[in-house]
């Protein structure tokens, strides 16, 4: 067994996750952040990988904590909050921030599992995480891996989300400790900060070797060369982003996928790339059978140009039968849906 042996430290580590909608919450929860606040935060924001971030000074007019943006290597300092770069994970290791590029997790990068993950890895029963508005399920792994270690974890009241899919599923697969509006967040982490963390957490040596790998791969290591397929069952199903093979990871109800090369998915978001990859497909087809079509009138074109009727009549019959076939492609995409797991909460609202 693993075990962390930890002082009677206090929960000085708070990681918090947002997506859609999440500025507002954020800005919500660091303008009641107290100026006497213990703890290091550290902010994901989903966000466009091709453009700079003014997160740290939005955030930085809301409340009396100074915002930075987090620098590689820089030490962890508490009464700070760090938010992540654009297309860059923000994980923390041994008091130090680490700025890295590796694989994407639930097409995002940065990604909030990897931070919690890597927070809990550190931390253990010290961390406090935190899940605000937002689609899809990024967070929830790693609200379980930060519960599985013995920490807090929060979630915003998904009545108060402007998109309450991230905390509604973090609820369902996790032991979730407190939900809260966004307004109030300030005053609960203010006192779960003060209350000392356990210690004695223990972790099967499965479930440490799967997070510490997961950990490096985060960092920017080989996946493949880690073993990660060795720590999971080997799947029929391939990577949307690279088409490498996925392991099935299992974590409590959780149920996750990740790639030789270091690609992670949820049940959700693997299902949402699916789908969106699938209208790529269609269009590619489509585009095939609208090019056939120029192809084939051109050539009966060319015979009508040389007295050929009859073959002319062939190439212009086939050039209609594929631009029937091309139709019934552009009516599928039109038909297509972009599919998660978060159907479940459209229908349960319908």
């Amino acid at each position: 067994m693993f075990k962390i042996k930890s002082k009677r430290t206090k929960r000085d580590i708070v990681v918090i996750g947002s997506s859609a909608g999440g500025l507002p919450a954020l800005q919500q929860l660091v303008a009641n952040l107290p100026e006497d606040f213990e703890a290091a935060v550290l902010i994901v924001q989903h966000m466009p990988p091709y453009s700079d971030s003014n997160l740290h000074h939005i955030l930085n007019r809301e409340g009396t904590l100074p915002v930075l943006v987090a620098q590689d290597g820089n030490l962890l300092h508490s009464g700070t909050i760090y938010v992540a770069k654009p297309d860059h994970h923000l994980l923390i290791e041994k008091g130090k921030i680490l700025v890295r590029r590796g694989p994407k997790e639930n097409r995002f990068r940065p990604s909030i599992d990897a931070l919690f993950r890597s927070a809990a890895y550190t931390y253990g029963s010290r961390v406090i995480g935190v899940v605000l508005s937002g689609a899809l399920d990024d967070g929830t792994s790693g609200c379980w891996t930060i519960n599985r270690m013995g920490g807090i974890t929060v979630t915003q009241d998904p009545d108060d989300a402007l998109f309450p899919q991230m905390p509604l599923n973090a609820q369902e697969q996790v032991n979730i400790n407190y939900s809260v509006p966004a307004k109030q967040m300030g005053a609960l982490l203010a006192r779960l900060s003060n209350e000392a963390a356990p210690s004695d957490l223990r972790l099967s040596k499965k479930e440490q070797k799967l997070l510490e790998t997961e950990f490096i791969i985060a960092k920017g290591d080989h996946s493949f060369q880690l073993g990660i397929t060795k720590l999971g069952e080997l799947t029929s199903f391939t990577c949307p982003e690279c088409h490498g093979a996925l392991t099935q990871l299992k974590e409590g109800k959780i149920i996750r996928f990740r790639c030789h090369t270091g690609h992670a998915y949820t049940i959700n978001s693997l299902l949402s790339e699916v789908s969106t990859n699938i209208e790529a497909i269609l269009f590619q087809a489509m585009k095939s059978l609208e090019e056939s079509t120029m192809l084939l009138t051109r050539l009966g074109q060319y015979f009508d140009s040389q007295k050929k009727t009859d073959i002319a009549e062939v190439f212009y019959d086939k050039s209609k039968q594929v631009e029937k076939q091309s139709r019934s492609v552009h009516d599928a995409i039109l038909r297509q849906d972009i599919l998660s797991g978060d159907l479940k909460y459209e229908f349960k609202v319908s």
